[in-house]
C-alpha cells in the first residue's frame, strides 16, 4: 500500500470519530430526565408586585360628556284666538285659526316684534311675567293691563298713567303700535256693532214706552178732573153729597204701575248699554300677544308650518345665552356643588369655561322642553375623601350610580358661540393637592377591620407595614402621609401578589 493511501484512510477514520462525538453531544443536550422536564415546566416562585412611590401634584376631576344648548327653554303657544280678520263668520271669529306666516327657527325676537301671523293677524312679543290669558280692551283692569301699559310705554306709544285700567289712552296706544307694524288694531266686530245697535234700540224703545205711558197717565188725569167737576155740579144741583169714584182710583193705580215699569225698563236698558259700551272699542285679542319673562329670545325650534292650525304647541324659545347639559353618575354627582369651575372641550379642540349652575332636579326642571345630553358620562378619574359641601346633588343611597342631570352656565360662550347642539367633553375640577405630595396607586391601600389604613413596603426582600392617612385621589392615585414608620419617594409598595 502506498503512503498516500495510508494517509487517506487515517483521515477518514479521524473524521468519523469527530462526527460520532458531535452527534453524541447533540443528543446529550436534547435528552432530559423526567425530573428535569418537570422542573423546566414549573412556574417560578410568586413574589409581590410592587410600584415605586411617586411625589407629584394631584388634581381630582369629574369628567363627563355633554351637549351645548341655548339656555332657558320654554314652550311657545298662543293663549287664545287672534282677531276676527277678514274671514269672520256670523259668530264673530274666523272659521279656523290658520297660520298664514309661520315663525322661523333661529330668529332673534325683540320686544314689539311680530312672531308670526294667524288669519292675517299678527302675533306680537312683549316683555312681562303675567301670561296672556284673556282679551284686553276698554273696561279691563288688572296686572296684565298694567303690564301692557308698561310695554307700550317702553316702545314709545303710551304716555299716560300706568294705572292698570284700560281706557281710551291705552286703546289709542294699541292702535298706534299696530299701525307701526303695518296692521290695524282689532276694532269692534260685526257682532259687537250689531249688539251695540240692539242695545241702543232697546233704550230708545224703553224711552218711547215711558213717554207713552206718561202721556196716557196725563190724559187720564185730565178726564178724571173734568169728570169730577161734572159730577160735582150734578151733585150740587141735586143737593146731595159727592162720594169717591172707585173706578177712577183703580185706573190711577194701574197707570202708576205702568209708569214705574216703564221707568224700570228704561233704567235696565241704559245699564246694559253702559256696560257694553265700557268694553266696546279697540282690543288686544288673547292670541295676538305673547308675554315673555325676558327679551330678547331665540326661536329655537318650530313645530308648525304655514297652513297649519294655530292650536297646540308652536315651538320652543330660548334665551340667546348658551349652557351645557350633561349627565353624571350619582357617585360623581355627590362630589359636585353649584359654582364649581368647568372646562368644556369640543371634539375639534375648541374650549370654553363655565360654572355648575344646577344639579339634579333643579337642572332637570329647566329642560322641560329641551333634550339633555346625548352621551353618557365617561366617569370620574378619581374621588376625594373630603366633604364637598351641602349644595351637592344628593343621590339615592340604594343606587349611587343613578344618573344625575347637570347644568353648566357659560357666561362667555367664546369658541362655543356657533356650537349649539355640539358634543363637548366636560371636566370639573373637584380638588387639588397642596403642591407635590407622596402618591401611591389605589391598589396599594389596605384597610384593616379597625379602620387603620396602611401600605406594605418592600425593603431588602422583606415586607413591612407603614400606616398612612389618605387624602385626595385622582387618576387611580391617592395622596398618602405616613403616620408610623417612614415612606419616601422611590420606596416600593405592594400592589398585588
Amino acid at each position: 500500500m502506498s503512503r498516500f493511501s495510508s494517509r487517506k484512510h487515517l483521515g477518514a477514520l479521524v473524521g468519523a470519530v469527530v462526527l460520532v462525538g458531535a452527534g453524541g453531544w447533540i443528543a446529550g443536550t436534547q435528552v432530559r430526565s423526567p425530573a428535569d422536564a418537570a422542573a423546566a415546566h414549573t412556574a417560578p416562585k410568586a413574589g409581590p408586585v410592587t410600584v415605586a412611590v411617586q411625589r407629584q401634584s394631584l388634581t381630582a376631576t369629574v369628567v363627563a360628556s355633554g351637549s351645548v344648548e341655548f339656555a332657558s327653554p320654554r314652550p311657545l303657544a298662543l293663549a287664545g284666538a287672534v282677531g276676527t280678520g277678514a274671514s269672520a263668520t256670523a259668530a264673530g271669529e274666523g272659521a279656523e285659526q290658520r297660520i298664514t306666516k309661520a315663525p322661523v327657527a333661529g330668529t332673534k325676537v325683540k320686544e314689539g316684534d311680530v312672531l308670526m301671523t294667524v288669519n292675517g293677524r299678527p302675533v306680537l312679543a312683549l316683555s312681562g311675567t303675567v301670561p296672556m290669558y284673556r282679551a284686553l280692551g276698554p273696561g279691563a283692569s288688572g296686572d296684565d293691563v298694567k303690564q301692557l301699559q308698561k310695554a307700550l310705554h317702553r316702545l314709545g306709544f303710551f304716555s299716560g298713567s300706568i294705572s292698570g285700567n284700560y281706557g281710551q289712552g291705552t286703546a289709542a296706544a294699541v292702535t298706534s303700535w299696530y299701525s307701526s307694524k303695518g296692521y290695524e288694531a282689532q276694532k269692534p266686530s260685526a257682532d259687537d256693532e250689531q249688539q251695540l245697535g240692539q242695545l241702543q234700540q232697546a233704550v230708545s224703545a224703553a224711552q218711547q214706552t215711558l213717554l207713552t205711558t206718561n202721556s196716557a197717565s196725563s190724559s187720564s188725569g185730565g178726564d178724571e178732573t173734568e169728570t169730577g167737576t161734572a159730577a160735582g155740579t150734578d151733585a150740587g144741583a141735586s143737593g146731595s153729597a159727592s162720594s169717591p169714584n172707585p173706578q177712577s182710583s183703580t185706573d190711577a193705580q194701574i197707570h202708576q204701575l205702568q209708569l214705574d215699569s216703564a221707568r224700570k225698563a228704561l233704567n235696565m236698558a241704559n245699564a246694559a248699554l253702559s256696560t257694553f259700551q265700557a268694553s266696546y272699542g279697540t282690543k288686544v285679542p288673547a292670541g295676538e300677544v305673547v308675554f315673555f319673562p325676558k327679551l330678547p329670545v331665540r326661536l329655537n325650534k318650530v313645530t308648525v308650518k304655514t297652513g297649519d292650525t294655530a292650536s297646540g304647541p308652536i315651538g320652543t324659545v330660548t334665551s340667546s345665552d348658551l349652557e351645557v347639559q350633561a349627565v353624571v353618575p350619582g357617585s360623581d354627582a355627590e362630589l359636585l356643588r353649584k359654582g364649581m369651575a368647568v372646562e368644556m372641550t369640543t371634539t375639534d379642540g375648541k374650549k370654553a369655561r363655565g360654572t355648575v349652575s344646577a344639579l339634579g332636579a333643579d337642572a332637570a326642571s329647566s329642560t322641560t322642553t329641551a333634550t339633555g345630553s346625548d352621551g353618557d358620562s365617561e366617569g370620574s378619574t378619581g374621588t376625594t375623601s373630603g366633604d364637598t359641601g351641602s349644595e351637592s346633588a344628593g343621590t339615592s343611597a340604594t343606587d349611587s350610580s343613578a344618573p344625575v342631570q347637570l347644568r353648566i352656565s357659560v357666561p362667555d360662550s367664546g369658541e362655543l358661540a356657533d356650537e349649539a347642539e355640539a358634543a363637548v367633553r366636560v371636566t370639573i375640577k373637584i380638588g387639588a393637592s397642596d403642591g407635590k405630595v407622596l402618591v401611591v396607586p389605589l391598589a396599594a391601600i389596605r384597610t384593616s377591620s379597625d379602620g387603620n389604613v396602611r401600605v406594605q413596603v418592600e425593603r431588602g426582600g422583606r415586607l413591612s407595614d407603614v400606616h398612612v392617612t389618605v387624602g385626595l385621589s385622582a387618576a387611580g392615585l391617592v395622596e398618602v402621609k405616613p403616620t408610623s414608620g417612614t415612606l419616601e419617594q422611590g420606596d416600593k409598595v405592594v400592589v398585588g401578589e
